[in-house]
């Protein structure tokens, strides 16, 4: 794919589909929440200039890829159409442009890699629907809440609002995990200590468990290095010991989905890493998220990347990694933090253009390939569904070359003369609405002889 460190101005949805499939490890977005605000980074800060809306309409939503939609997900088009009726035409057109996101999130992770989708609850329990309709319900991992401290000023009715919602997703049950990332060390306090934990006869503190699965030649291993204890039954206990530090005793403990060690930057905090971005996250949040999922090479994805967070916590544990965000301004903190945060790196690519997948055969339009179409289509217009003959029929690019549709198979189709010009350089939506249009005009006469 050739996309190394790499940061594109853009749109993401124009973006996303020339990366090559299965060729990211880790995807990380905290995209908007569809909260009806317009966030601004104030003035001063380093991302002053920064804005964006967190409003939506139809006008958000990509033409071309309502078709994808509609043919591999029609119970998904129901359950978005069946959205206007509980929230309005606004968490509908919302809904729509994540869903196009998401199908492409997920045909470029790798089998073994893992998605990571931050969200409020403006918009969470919509988009968890979404996530299960396309990665698949079996495919969801965990729902972690991210509680934090801050100043707050709720409504007079409401509680504070203090967490957002991380839903974690896998591609399949492949999906890599680096165990020693999933825990952490836990303080144990006394009395704790000395009534559930045991001295060993070098001053170890430790507790032990059943031997669980451990096979024989486990035991035998274990035996050796003084990890097992016997009972009066003769049974083995594994030992675990716990870890002193200058702080005390600590116990190694695996991270729940509740993660509230980690605190919130706030816009107005004095953290050094503040950059002012209307939303931005704590690199602390970033690193547990990628050492937990990721190994040192590997490549992270941040399609909502704002003011680089991701792209700066990648490169400091030595991760490659994409960004992408419709704000010039991001392409100037990416300087800026790599530069501040992570050793005077500068060695990334700024891009603007659109990229070419790299995984798929690029072939030129050729009487070969018409008549493979031809074959594909039944001899059918993809647009008007008239039978013609070959000689009627010509090629043409499902989504437009200027939306990113590469000379491939699975981007060409074959439209009469007639339907060809009409669609033009446009999405197949326009023609599909034109001819509706046209029929209707039809039908209207035709019932008023």
């Amino acid at each position: 794919m050739g996309l190394p460190n790499t940061l594109f101005t853009r749109d993401n949805i124009d973006v996303l589909p020339g990366i090559d499939s299965n060729s990211v490890d880790l995807i990380y977005l905290d995209p908007p929440f569809n909260s009806k605000r317009l966030y601004s980074a104030p003035i001063g800060s380093r991302a002053a200039g920064s804005s964006f809306k967190d409003m939506w309409s139809w006008q958000d939503v990509d033409d071309e890829r309502l078709e994808v939609l509609a043919e591999h997900y029609p119970a998904l088009v129901s359950f978005i159409e069946g959205i206007h009726g509980l929230n309005g035409p606004s968490m509908m057109a919302y809904t729509t442009y994540m869903a196009q996101r998401f199908i492409e999130l997920r045909r470029i992770l790798k089998p073994t890699g893992t998605v990571y989708l931050h969200c409020d609850p403006t918009a969470s329990h919509y988009l968890k629907c979404l996530m299960d309709a396309i990665f698949g319900a079996g495919n969801a991992r965990n729902e972690i809440v991210w509680h934090y401290d801050g100043p707050q000023s709720p409504g007079k009715k409401d509680f504070a609002t203090k967490h957002d919602v991380i839903l974690r997703y896998g591609k399949s049950d492949k999906l890599f995990v680096s165990k020693d990332d999933m825990y952490h060390l836990s303080l144990v306090e006394e009395p704790e200590l000395s009534t559930r934990y045991r001295k060993d006869e070098q001053g170890r503190w430790f507790y032990d468990l059943p031997r669980g699965d451990y096979t024989d030649d486990s035991i035998e291993r274990l035996k050796h290095e003084g990890r097992i204890r016997w009972t009066r039954n003769g049974n083995p206990r594994v030992k675990y010991f716990l870890e002193s530090t200058p702080d005390g005793v600590r116990r190694r403990k695996k991270l729940s989905d509740v993660w509230n060690d980690i605190p919130s930057l706030g816009l107005t905090g004095g953290a050094k890493e503040n950059t002012g971005y209307p939303t931005q996250k704590p690199l602390k949040l970033l690193h547990r998220i990628l050492k937990a999922s990721t190994r040192k090479g590997d490549m992270v994805l941040d399609p909502f990347c704002g003011c680089a967070t991701t792209c700066v916590a990648a490169q400091q544990l030595g991760r490659k990694w994409i960004g992408i965000d419709i704000e010039e301004k991001a392409a100037d903190l990416v300087v800026e933090r790599l530069s501040d945060d992570a050793g005077m790196f500068r060695d990334f690519v700024h891009r603007k253009d659109i990229p070419v997948r790299s995984d798929v055969q690029h072939v030129t339009p050729s009487p070969t390939v018409k008549e493979s179409l031809f074959q594909k289509q039944k001899g059918i217009c993809n647009g008007c569904m008239t039978d013609m003959r070959i000689v009627d029929l010509e090629i043409d690019h499902i989504v437009p070359r200027s939306k990113g549709g590469g000379d491939y198979l699975e981007n060409y189709q074959l439209l009469c003369a007639n339907c060809n010009r009409i669609k033009g350089n446009r999405p197949m939506e326009y023609l599909r609405v034109k001819i509706r249009k046209r029929r209707e005009a039809v039908a209207s006469l035709t019932f008023g002889e």
